[in-house]
């Protein structure tokens, strides 16, 4: 195995997006969390980037490290929880511990299930029109399900606004 550049900035991408998984698992702070995930998605953008996926990766940045990220914090903004968090205790430590335990076990079944695995070369066109590619492949093969997901949205949009005006029914109430 040489290492190259492209290997190292793989590896550390790589590694960044693990931390920021555990990191969003064992914090404590909901904003805190938040700022792991941001680093999650930050890093799998770069992955992207080094797959030669440019396209994807912007929407990654875009979609899930703007939009999704802002919709979380303006949900924790907007609901009340309590500012106690749980003091650290024999269930805290036995969490860790089967968390990191959970962790290594899986590391360790992806490092086994990819070590052998050979792929054989196929001849592909990646570099070339990635944008085109996937708006032929999305428009043509898969524009069933496209529109199947842009009903979802719509009846969750529908929905996320038959809740919020439920809820200022009930506070009007009580004023």
């Amino acid at each position: 195995m040489t290492l190259t550049g492209e290997f190292l900035a793989f590896m550390s991408l790589a590694l960044v997006a693990v931390i920021g998984g555990v990191l969003l698992l064992n914090l404590n702070k909901v904003i805190h969390m938040v700022v792991a995930l941001v680093f999650t998605f930050v890093s799998i953008a770069g992955i992207y980037v080094l797959l030669a996926a440019e396209f994807v990766a912007v929407v990654q940045v875009l979609i899930y490290s703007g939009a999704i990220t802002i919709i979380m914090l303006f949900g924790i903004m907007l609901t009340r929880h309590s500012e106690e968090s749980e003091s650290e205790s024999k269930t805290g430590t036995w969490r860790r511990l089967l968390l990191f335990l959970g962790v290594l076990g899986f590391g360790a079944s992806v490092y086994l299930g990819i070590y052998d695995l050979d792929f054989e070369a196929v001849p592909n066109a990646l570099h070339e029109n990635n944008t085109g590619q996937i708006g032929v492949a999305l428009y043509s093969h898969y524009i069933i399900p496209f529109e199947l997901i842009s009903v979802v949205l719509l009846v969750s949009l529908i929905g996320a606004i038959v809740l919020a005006r439920k809820d200022e029914e009930k506070e009007g109430d009580k004023e």
